[in-house]
């Protein structure tokens, strides 16, 4: 057993309970462990300011929790690691396994550069509840549709959670800080975001692994409920877990054993954790759907591109449509950095069917503006929308954002908290396109960008035209 310090490289595992990497880097350096963050600019750089603040946040709190330890270099991995190796004398490096695309190719270019100097580097656990490319149909293949993986996914049991290892020695170094996370986040910006604001959002969110903690123990208190309300914009009804989990503040294990032994245990939300689940592993097989359609019929459907398809992206993405809860969602997206999900999928199918633009364009501003932004669960819930991915809902399934609004918003709550204009009104005139029965609500509320029959009708002309050839 080696004696010197063993280098934990924290990348979206930033907690320390239910950590096996972390329990596994104690082991091998007895119990004296140096623990890393590298910030690259080939992640950070295209990672849009607001994700990048939280970041910094639940990296400060994990910092606290290790008394002020954490080590943080700024560069390429395998130089920094080999770096921070030589100065601490570290033969080994852990850290929890990667499955996303670009990750799997950083990890691999690490362990090869440090192996060829003699130093270890193991990929332990992952950061779902079934690892991505563990569940298979039963002829092997990948699984294409939800239903199958589900099927495999509920005879999973998951290990119970670990405790922080105990004894733990952190081994600190020099560190230079995370102002260059922050300053190097964004710098990657696409052209069509025009003058979009990039100003950080979300400050009302609490981050870190105690945080997530106390996040979870509420919504355990209230899991019975979570079905019946969850798709309901106006009320606290959902987690609020997702930037947890994104970070891994918080592993989905702990969050199955916490819903666990709650009264009248209702399974909803276990559901969406097995979606997150399965957007992975359909990541893991088809790493081209992060920009590639996975509906080969869909792959000439028709898009705009020009000028003035920017300017409609950009009107849609700053919360001007004219549809009160397509704009409720895009303004909460810009001053809080999370959107409901019901409200998600309103929103894309209005940029998808109702504008006709490139779902990675609305996929790319989600992941700018989310703190939350996931690129496995992000992209794929955008190809669902667009009736593009696996699980696709047909094309010509389109969300009227008034009659959603009027469905799962009736009293206005959501709509008049994010759009001040309408903030006066009372439903059902609120909910109305402009504000009301063709009247603008407000002199300062925009009157309804496009007319919802014309375009839907314009969609499905499309949807034929691509599924003919």
């Amino acid at each position: 057993m080696s004696t010197s310090p063993t280098i934990f490289w924290f990348r979206r595992d930033l907690r320390l309970a239910d950590n096996p990497a972390l329990v596994e880097a104690a082991i091998c350096g007895d119990a004296v462990v140096a623990p890393a963050f590298i910030v690259d600019p080939r992640f950070a750089a295209p990672a849009g300011p607001t994700r990048a603040a939280y970041l910094r946040a639940t990296l400060e709190a994990l910092d606290a929790t290790l008394e002020g330890n954490l080590i943080v270099r700024n560069g390429d991995p395998s130089t920094e690691l080999l770096a921070l190796a030589t100065e601490v004398g570290a033969t080994c490096v852990l850290a929890t396994r990667d499955h996303a695309p670009a990750g799997r190719r950083r990890d691999e270019r690490v362990a090869r550069a440090l192996a060829h100097e003699g130093i270890e580097v193991r990929f332990v656990d992952s950061n779902y509840v079934v690892p991505p490319g563990a569940i298979t149909t039963k002829s092997g293949s990948p699984c294409r549709v939800y239903g199958a993986y589900r099927r495999g996914w509920e005879l999973v049991v998951p290990p119970t959670p670990l405790a922080v290892p105990n004894g733990i020695v952190w081994r600190g170094a020099r560190s230079v800080g995370l102002d260059a996370l922050t300053e190097i986040a964004g710098s990657v910006r696409p052209a069509y975001f025009g003058e979009l604001p990039d100003d950080a959002s979300g400050e009302q969110w609490s981050a870190g692994e105690v945080a997530a903690h106390e996040r979870l123990e509420l919504f355990a208190t209230n899991a019975s409920t979570y079905h019946a309300h969850r798709d309901s914009p106006g009320e606290d009804a959902t987690s609020r877990l997702s930037p947890f989990l994104r970070f891994g503040a918080l592993h989905p294990r702990q969050v199955m054993a916490a819903l666990s032994n709650t009264p009248g245990r209702d399974r909803s939300f276990e559901t969406e954790l097995c979606w997150r689940d399965f957007y992975a592993d359909v990541l893991f097989h088809y790493p081209e759907s992060i920009s590639s359609v996975l509906q080969p019929s869909m792959s000439s459907l028709r898009v705009d591109r020009d000028a003035a398809a920017v300017d409609r992206f950009q009107t849609w993405a700053r919360g001007e449509t004219g549809y009160p809860l397509v704009d409720a969602g895009m303004r909460q997206l810009l001053s809080e950095g999370w959107m409901h999900n019901r409200v998600r999928m309103v929103a894309a199918s209005f940029l998808v069917k109702h504008l006709h633009l490139d779902w990675r364009w609305g996929a790319k501003w989600f992941m700018w503006r989310l703190i939350d932004g996931d690129i496995a669960s992000n992209q794929h819930g955008w190809q669902w929308t667009a009736g593009t991915g696996t699980d696709a809902a047909p094309f010509h399934r389109i969300f009227n954002p008034s009659l959603q609004a009027q469905r799962f918003d009736p009293d206005g709550v959501y709509v008049r908290r994010h759009v001040p204009e309408l903030a006066s009104l009372s439903a059902p005139q609120c909910l109305m396109p402009g504000g009301g029965d063709g009247l603008f609500a407000h002199e300062s509320y925009p009157a309804p960008m496009v007319d919802l029959n014309r375009e839907r009708l314009e969609a499905l002309s499309r949807f034929k035209e691509a599924r003919s050839g």
